[in-house]
């Protein structure tokens, strides 16, 4: 290997340890904001998808959150019980939207959790934003 191919790999992994950091704390970060209305990441995720879209099955809400509808069940169900969402049999489809109590969740939790998301970039500046996501973008391209 030479000597510019060793330091190309070591830059690679010192960036992948990096992001993987970032995003680990950043979890860790929101998961702890989110206690406070007794939410996790992941069922914010659902709330926000169904919240925003009004109403979707629950293949759609799998697509956009980048997992199987096997994997969102069990999410599903927990958030029914709670009282945050509903299911609705139209023929074959089972469509997902949210009660009154989850609006009026979505409603209170949203924007502080945004707030707080953007705050996570405060240390980089506007145009240090944009470039970041243009990198990330760059990075997520598929061959």
């Amino acid at each position: 290997m030479t000597e510019n191919n060793h330091h190309a790999k070591r830059l690679g992994l010192s960036l992948w340890f990096r992001l993987a950091r970032f995003y680990t704390h950043s979890i860790r970060r929101t998961n702890q904001h989110l206690k406070e209305w007794g939410l996790s990441a992941s069922q914010f995720d659902i709330l926000v998808q169904v919240g925003v879209h009004n109403r979707l099955t629950q293949q759609e809400l799998a697509d956009k959150l980048f997992v199987t509808k096997g994997n969102v069940t069990q999410m599903i169900n927990k958030m029914e019980q709670l009282g945050w969402i509903k299911r609705e049999q139209e023929w074959k489809t089972k469509y997902l939207s949210l009660t009154d109590t989850g609006a009026a969740l979505y409603k209170e939790v949203v924007p502080p959790q945004e707030q707080f998301q953007a705050e996570q970039f405060s240390k980089l500046t506007t145009e240090e934003q944009k470039q970041l996501l243009i990198l990330l973008r760059k990075l997520q391209k598929e061959d």
